[in-house]
């Protein structure tokens, strides 16, 4: 679990197997704080945590004790308190940092694909290092997500306007820049409201023409046989009868 103050928890599933009728408590949540982001891990992950500011810390997961359900947790990312309006924006575990790579998103639609890698390993607590080159064109850093080739990203903005975009479409760069253009706003007071990852829909089937023949996933139809096939015969019920005298 995460949350807007950089508070992170690690807690066993089975300590939620006994649901009661009205919830059970999962976390406790300081005066001021709001709970952010909630992943399933496998123990072994790393988690990447993400400010508005543009800064994020990688570290292991193993770094992060379990705890009790009820506990409050521990530090993940450092905020600095002379920003008032600083906050995290989001979590990520990365299963393979080899396969998976770090998409940012800003609210001014700009947006950059990054290497895992290119974030490095740090203990939890730390200020990070730069994901995004903050700056008035870009706005503020409202999203990450873990992303790779089959993967698409849909993006909706505050005016409602709705793109998908397939994700290896964007290419790979560094961290420390702006980024690329993703969406074009719909005037200077639209913002990025919502960024999602959805898995690629499959490519669809090609029917290929030969010569009169279609061919559709290894079967052959001989179009001459169906057209022929489907030729009126003709309707004999009401014919006159001819008996030979």
């Amino acid at each position: 679990m995460c949350t807007e103050d950089g508070t992170i928890k690690k807690t066993s599933l089975e300590a939620y197997s006994r649901p009661r009728q009205n919830g059970i408590n999962a976390i406790t949540i300081r005066e001021g704080d709001r709970l952010l982001d909630v992943a399933l891990t496998n123990g072994n992950n790393q988690i990447v945590i993400a400010t508005n500011t543009g800064r994020s810390v990688r570290f292991e997961e193993t770094r992060v004790r379990p705890m009790g359900r009820t506990a409050a947790g521990v530090k993940g990312i450092w905020i600095d308190e002379s920003i008032a309006t600083e906050k995290v924006v989001g979590m990520v575990c990365v299963s393979d940092p080899e396969v998976q790579q770090l998409l940012v998103v800003s609210e001014k639609g700009f947006g950059k694909r990054s290497e895992v890698e290119d974030y490095r390993l740090t203990n939890r607590g730390g200020k990070g290092v730069k994901a995004l080159n903050i700056t008035e064109k870009t706005g503020n850093l409202v999203a990450i997500k873990e992303v790779n080739d089959n993967n698409d990203l849909m993006i909706i903005t505050k005016a409602g306007i709705l793109i998908r975009t397939s994700v290896a479409e964007l290419r790979v760069m560094g961290r420390n820049t702006q980024g690329v253009k993703l969406i074009r706003l719909k005037n200077e007071t639209d913002e990025i409201s919502s960024v999602t990852k959805i898995e690629k829909e499959p490519e669809p089937e090609e029917v290929e023409l030969v010569a009169g023949v279609e061919m559709v996933e290894g079967a052959v139809i001989d179009q001459t046989s169906v057209e022929e096939a489907g030729e009126e015969t003709p309707n004999v019920e009401g014919a006159e009868e001819i008996t030979e005298e």
